[in-house]
């Protein structure tokens, strides 16, 4: 075998000390880039599945927001619908109150005008009888006199 080593040029010796050379060289890359780089690559997997595991809890939360909005919103719907029930109502309250009091302000007015009248038609009658008995007793001293 060493004449076949001899044939291409290779020594045993030198062939031996290249052999410790890359086994040193192999030691010194892995301690000093190896095992840098495999640390600085398990650091970034780390923060890629932390980026990974915060997104899905963001989509969560953001899921519980939206759902917790819809429920907000329903809430404020049910309640503004309450609100225009109650106003609706209380209007229709205020209306028939306005509309009674209304009623008895007309009532009133046709009382008060009934009343009016009545008095003006028994003034009137009062004026008539005592034009009518003045007529008549100038009717009867006309005759009276034409008699004497």
């Amino acid at each position: 075998m060493t004449a076949l080593l001899d044939a291409f040029g290779i020594k045993g010796s030198l062939l031996l000390a290249q052999a410790v050379n890359f086994g040193i060289v192999l030691v010194a890359l892995w301690y000093f880039l190896y095992k840098p780089i495999a640390k600085i690559l398990a650091e970034r997997q780390q923060m890629v599945a932390q980026g990974v595991a915060d997104a899905a809890e963001a989509q969560q939360k953001l899921a519980q927001a939206d759902t917790e909005a819809a429920g907000r919103v329903g809430a404020a719907d049910q309640a503004a619908e309450g609100i225009v029930k109650s106003a609706r109502s209380e209007a229709a309250e205020e209306r028939a109150k306005m509309l009674r009091e209304a009623e008895a302000r007309a009532t009133q007015i046709r009382t008060d005008a009934e009343s009016r009248a009545a008095e003006e038609s028994a003034r009137v009658r009062r004026e008539s009888e005592k034009d009518i008995a003045r007529l008549a007793l100038i009717a009867a001293e006309k005759v009276l006199q034409k008699h004497d």
